[in-house]
C-alpha cells in the first residue's frame, strides 16, 4: 500500500518502452493470458513454470493512483468464489466498497479523537465487512469515475477527507451533521451510489444483490496469520497500521499457514494475500518474486529471478518474526493467489493476481516462491470451506 504511487509513476514510464507483443489485457477467467506470438518470448513465464493448479479469476484490474489494493484483491477473491460456485461471472465495483470504508474510517477517526489510522489503506477483512454491511454493486452501476475519467486517482480525495475530519474535530461539541459534509466530498469525487438498480433485467438494492446474486455470507471467510508473539490457534488483533478496525486473525504455525494455502488451492479455492513487497526479491516487471534475503546485497541476474533459478534465503518462523518485529516486513500490498506452479528446479510457486494493471510478462500476474510467501506474508483471507476438518477443530470454528 505504501508503494503504490511510486510504482504507478514508474510503471507508466516503463510501459512506454515495452514491446507491443508484451502488452495485452488479461481476459476474464484467464490464469495467465498470453498472446499467440509469445510462445518463443524468452520473458514468457510459461517457459519456466508448469501449472499444477489454477483457479478461475476475473480480469486483471488497475487500482492506479490509489492505496486501495485491499479492496481490489479481496473483491477478486469474492468474484472467484462466484465463478467456483457457478453463481455467475461478475465485475464488482471496488469503489462502492471503498466509499463505504472511507465512511467507516471517518467514524472511527472521530470517535478516537484523531488517534487512529486515516488514509486509503485497509485489510482484506474490511472488504468482507463492507459487503456484509452495505452490500455490493456491479462496476457498470457504480465505477467511482467521473465522465471522461479512465483511471482512479485518490490523492486529492484522501487529502480532502483528512482535512475535513480534522477541521470538524476542532469544533466542540462536534456538529451533529458532520457526516453530511464528509459524504458530499465522496459523492462529488466518486459519484452518488445507487439505492436501487437493475442488473440483467432484475431490480436490486446493494444488499439484495449481495444476498441473491453473489450469495455472499461473511461467515464463509476466515482471517489467518502466523506470528510467534501470540499463541497458536487463537485469534488476535493484528498489529499493523492499516488494521484500523481492529480485525482479529487466527494465528497458526508457519507450516500450517503454508499448507492450508496449498490445500485451499488444490481444492479449488483461491486465497487473499497480504504481504511485504518492498524488498528486492519482488519483481513485478519480471513476473516473479523470490526470497533473496542477504542476497539482495549482491547482483542477481534478472533471468535468474524470472526463471526461479535462485538460491533462496532461510524462511523459518524465527527469521520471519524477527523481520516483522524490526519493521523490515510490513503490510505493503494485498493480492489474490489463484494457482500453484512448479519451477524447473522443482520449487513450488504461487500464481498471484496483482492489481497494478497489465504489467510484466505475465500480464499483471506474478509467480511467488513458497519461500518468499513464508517470509513476507502478513495475513490471509481464506474461504472457510477450504480449511481441513482438523484445522477447523483447532481453531474452534464450525
Amino acid at each position: 500500500m505504501k508503494k503504490v504511487f511510486l510504482f504507478a509513476v514508474s510503471t507508466a514510464m516503463f510501459m512506454v518502452g515495452m514491446a507491443q507483443n508484451d502488452v495485452q489485457n488479461a481476459a476474464p477467467q484467464a490464469v495467465k493470458p498470453k498472446a499467440a506470438n509469445e510462445k518463443d518470448n524468452p520473458r514468457n513465464p510459461a517457459n519456466y513454470f508448469t501449472v499444477d493448479k489454477s483457479i478461475a479469476a476475473t480480469s486483471v484490474k488497475d487500482q492506479a493512483m490509489t492505496g486501495t489494493c485491499w479492496c481490489f484483491s479481496t473483491t477478486s477473491l469474492v468474484e472467484s468464489q462466484c465463478l467456483k460456485n457457478n453463481w455467475g461471472e461478475y465485475d464488482l465495483s471496488e469503489m462502492y466498497s471503498v466509499r463505504n470504508i472511507y465512511i467507516e474510517k471517518a467514524k472511527n477517526y472521530i470517535l478516537r479523537q484523531g488517534h487512529a489510522q486515516f488514509g486509503e489503506g485497509g485489510l482484506g477483512h474490511d472488504l468482507i465487512r463492507a459487503i456484509a454491511t452495505y452490500g455490493a454493486v456491479p462496476e457498470s452501476v457504480y465505477s467511482g469515475l467521473k465522465a471522461g475519467q479512465t483511471q482512479h486517482n485518490h490523492v486529492k480525495l484522501s487529502a480532502n477527507l483528512k482535512k475535513y475530519v480534522d477541521s470538524v474535530m476542532a469544533i466542540h461539541p462536534l456538529p451533529e451533521n458532520w457526516l453530511t459534509g464528509y459524504t458530499n466530498i465522496l459523492d462529488t469525487t466518486l459519484g452518488t451510489p445507487p439505492e436501487k438498480f437493475t442488473y440483467n433485467g432484475k431490480s436490486y438494492t446493494p444488499q439484495t444483490f449481495a444476498e441473491e446474486a453473489l450469495h455472499f455470507n461473511a461467515n464463509d471467510y476466515v482471517n489467518i496469520t502466523s506470528f510467534t508473539h501470540h499463541g497458536y490457534y487463537q485469534p488476535f488483533i493484528l498489529e499493523v497500521p492499516d488494521n484500523f478496525s481492529n480485525g482479529a486473525y487466527y494465528n497458526v504455525p508457519l507450516a500450517d499457514m503454508i499448507q492450508l494455502t496449498k490445500d485451499a488451492l488444490n481444492k479449488g479455492y483461491s486465497v487473499l494475500w497480504d504481504a511485504d513487497v518492498s524488498n528486492d526479491g519482488f519483481q513485478q516487471r519480471l513476473g516473479a518474486a523470490v526470497n533473496l534475503g542477504a542476497a539482495s546485497d549482491v547482483m542477481v541476474s534478472k533471468m535468474n529471478v524470472l526463471t526461479g533459478d535462485v538460491k533462496e534465503a532461510k524462511s523459518d518462523a524465527a527469521t520471519r518474526q524477527a523481520l516483522f518485529e524490526n519493521l523490515t516486513t510490513q503490510d505493503d500490498h494485498l493480492m489474490h493467489i489463484t494457482g500453484i506452479e512448479k519451477a524447473k528446479n522443482g520449487n513450488t510457486y504461487f500464481l498471484v493476481k496483482n492489481s497494478w494493471g497489465d504489467v510484466g510478462p505475465a500480464h499483471g500476474y506474478i509467480n511467488v516462491s513458497e519461500s518468499y510467501f513464508a517470509i513476507n506474508t502478513i495475513s490471509l483471507v481464506v474461504p472457510k470451506a477450504a480449511l481441513s476438518k482438523a484445522l477447523l477443530e483447532k481453531l474452534k470454528l464450525k
